[in-house]
């Protein structure tokens, strides 16, 4: 994984034997030229690839320095707000600050300032366990699932007491578990997959069905200052000023309608825009949409919770917003990006990659992007990260280097283990437990299904999950049928009645009296009811035999297909 990191022009100038020891990165700055590099050794660095358009010195080369207040730090994660600021978060739960970089990589140093978590709730020492960023603002998430928030203070000394704010944490919200901040604004889930917002609304960032603010009262201050640092605070952490009044600013946590029945497990914000990803697998989006990057089929905001569009039905693993980009990884193990690509094209749904996840996507969108802000990470990206389970055993599939055994179809080769094979099928546990032929073999030939649908059986017993092309799902059944997979013919079902089509529900009718599926069956007839004068001029409504037509014109009719 990390020697991909040399197409990315600003690891380029690296020795190869320093980007293999590199554990985490973290993209940032205009034109994404700036980065941190933790090393695998626990040393923490800082690479400027223009510092040498800062210093004058046109011949110098990229600017490599380690940041010695990390050193040794075990750093978990960064965070980057544009200010432009960085939090910096050890898997001990400490978080240490550093505002300003880019006036301070100007004169040749990056501090980081440990903060005192002590200082904000009663002497008490408080185990910080995330951090995120917004452009002038900074929260954390403490283990005792308490959100803090506070203004970073480009801007110098500031009045602390102005309407709450404070450079130092507040508890904002608790009960929560997941965090991200948009530019000015934050999305927090709690711990019952309730999904809160606050911060600027001008665009929907907030989905609470409007671009304005719930309470008003509170959002909608007037400014009784004549100090410009207090005005300049004001603008910065609170939002845009007009007219001497804050406006599309929700300063409490607003509760955003989800619905009754969703469950959000994790958010990510991106410059104007919003993902949650729910428990069922679902994508919902809201917040600006200039560049497609809620997924929709259009360019327009959203002011409250959609569902992201899909070509065919998936289940979402996980989620990354990036300025006005947005990737998702299905259980597949398949890469999507929407929004902004690394063409500059705006993409307005989902649309597959080549990448097999989010730090490949990542490495891949950073190598050939140059948008003055589209790279650059709110969140740092680990590249040696070990896989779960799950993953290793996707990686498994079909591996020559680990397999014991053969599967050949149609002459071509399908690499297995028998032990998978027999925990998960049935059919393979009675092959390889008595006495088949095929139990001493380390090539086991079939000759009953198709290559393409075989193979999907095959990586279906290590993904769980259903790979094939619509038009092979009828054959699949039948192998399902044929091999005693109940859940599998429960997955192909599924996938079935959300891609018939008219031309073809005819056909699928017919697979459902054939293996008595009356779920398909009724489903079938259902959809007939609406299209007849359609289904019946179709090619697969002339292939059923005179007594299957028969049935189902008379259940069709049943439906109501013609009463007037």
């Amino acid at each position: 994984m990390c020697s991909d990191l040399r197409s990315w022009p600003i690891f380029s100038s690296l020795e190869s034997e320093f980007i293999s020891q590199i554990h985490m990165i973290m993209i940032f700055g205009k034109l994404h030229k700036k980065t941190l590099i933790v090393t695998r050794d626990k040393m923490v660095y800082v690479l400027d690839l223009y510092d040498c358009l800062k210093t004058g010195n046109k011949t110098s080369t990229p600017y490599l320095k380690e940041i010695e207040d990390l050193r040794g730090k075990d750093i978990k994660t960064f965070a980057y707000g544009m200010g432009p600021h960085i939090l910096a978060l050890t898997n001990g739960g400490e978080v240490y600050s550093c505002d300003n970089v880019d006036c301070q990589l100007e004169n040749g140093i990056c501090k980081f300032t440990l903060m005192k978590m002590s200082m904000i709730k009663n002497n008490q020492n408080m185990r910080v366990v995330d951090i995120a960023c917004g452009c002038y603002h900074s929260i954390i998430l403490t283990e005792n699932d308490e959100v803090y928030a506070w203004g970073s203070n480009n801007s110098g000394q500031m009045d602390n007491s102005i309407y709450g704010l404070s450079t130092t944490p507040k508890l904002v919200l608790s009960n929560v578990v997941c965090i991200s901040c948009g530019n000015d604004f934050t999305i927090a889930v709690t711990r019952n997959g309730k999904v809160y917002g606050w911060g600027r609304n001008n665009v929907g960032q907030l989905g609470i069905g409007n671009h304005g603010s719930k309470n008003a009262t509170q959002q909608t201050l007037s400014i009784e200052t004549n100090n410009i640092n207090d005005l300049l605070h004001v603008r910065r952490h609170c939002g845009y000023m007009r007219r001497g009044r804050l406006e599309n600013k929700n300063m409490m946590p607003q509760l955003i309608d989800m619905g009754e029945d969703l469950v959000v497990v994790k958010v990510t914000c991106g410059f104007e825009h919003t993902l949650a990803l729910t428990d069922k697998g679902n994508i919902y989006a809201w917040g600006g949409n200039m560049f497609g990057q809620l997924g929709i089929g259009n360019q327009t905001e959203c002011c409250k919770p959609i569902m992201v569009k899909q070509i065919e039905k998936m289940r979402w693993i996980d989620i990354t917003a990036m300025n006005n980009s947005s990737i998702a990884v299905t259980e597949a193990g398949r890469v999507y990006i929407w929004g902004v690509d690394c063409h500059s094209n705006n993409i307005v749904t989902p649309t597959i990659t080549s990448s097999s996840n989010i730090p490949d996507m990542l490495v891949h969108y950073g190598s050939k992007h140059y948008g003055q802000y589209t790279m650059v990470m709110q969140k740092s990206m680990i590249l040696d990260e070990e896989p779960n389970i799950l993953e290793c055993l996707r990686i498994a599939f079909d591996n020559s280097s680990t397999s014991d055994l053969k599967i050949q179809v149609e002459g071509k080769c399908i690499h297995v283990h028998k032990a998978l094979l027999k925990i998960r099928s049935l059919h393979f546990r009675n092959m390889f437990e008595h006495d088949w032929t095929e139990n001493n073999q380390n090539v086991v030939k079939i000759n009953t299904f198709s290559y393409v649908v075989y193979k999907a059986y095959l990586k279906y017993l290590y993904t769980n999950t259903v790979d094939l092309p619509f038009k092979n799902i009828s054959e699949l059944f039948d192998l399902a049928n044929a091999y005693f997979e109940n859940t599998l013919k429960k997955q192909c079902i599924r996938i079935i009645k959300q891609g018939i089509t008219v031309s073809d529900v005819a056909y699928f009718y017919s697979i459902a009296v054939k293996y008595n599926i009356k779920e398909l069956e009724e489903f079938c007839v259902q959809l007939a009811v609406s299209h007849m004068t359609t289904v019946v001029e179709t090619e697969n409504f002339a292939k059923l035999d005179q007594n299957l037509m028969k049935t189902f014109i008379i259940k069709a009719s049943k439906a109501g297909c013609f009463k007037n």
